[in-house]
């Protein structure tokens, strides 16, 4: 499979419990079973992230290859009453993305994240943040499609500038 390979579709809420596996897949993403679905089914730090509320602005892509779905990215928009882990202010989403086993390293990530970022354009979102433990590699990723640290965050967040990257 190649990155040239893939299509992409619009997520939806009834992609709910994709997502939910994707947050799982996020939660872990050490190899180690860190959290089960229990756990972040029961924390509402963690369970937000895949409430996806299409009328709030939260919204997504599917990335597929040959029909089946490789991995997932989306925005959700938080606010200062229940913010993200990379929450920077209202009105800027936070995003989450999980590339399946077996599909990374592949480009899969930097496709699905470029796409998502342009749909962002589209949509007039000027900034998009994101929250990355340490030592997880997709931070290299995210610096090379322009994401920044944000100083003085406590779990690790980064912005990208949509209006710098046009």
């Amino acid at each position: 499979m190649k990155a040239s390979d893939l299509t992409f579709r619009p997520l939806s809420s009834s992609d709910r419990e994709l997502m939910r596996a994707a947050t799982l897949a996020n939660m872990n993403w050490t190899g180690s079973r860190r959290f089960t679905y229990a756990d972040i089914d029961s924390t509402p730090e963690f369970s937000h992230y895949f409430r996806f509320d299409e009328s709030s602005g939260d919204f997504g892509l599917a990335a597929e290859s040959n029909g089946r779905l490789v991995g997932l990215a989306w925005l959700t928009f938080f606010d200062a009453t229940d913010p993200g882990f990379g929450y920077i202010a209202d009105g800027v989403p936070e995003l989450s993305i999980s590339v399946w086993d077996g599909y990374r390293r592949r480009g899969v990530g930097r496709s699905l994240l470029r796409a998502l970022l342009g749909e962002a354009q589209n949509r007039r979102v000027e900034r998009v943040s994101l929250s990355v433990e340490e030592g997880n590699g997709a931070v290299n990723l995210y610096k090379q499609c322009g994401f920044a640290p944000v100083e003085g965050n406590p779990y690790n967040a980064y912005i990208v500038d949509l209006e710098s990257r046009a």
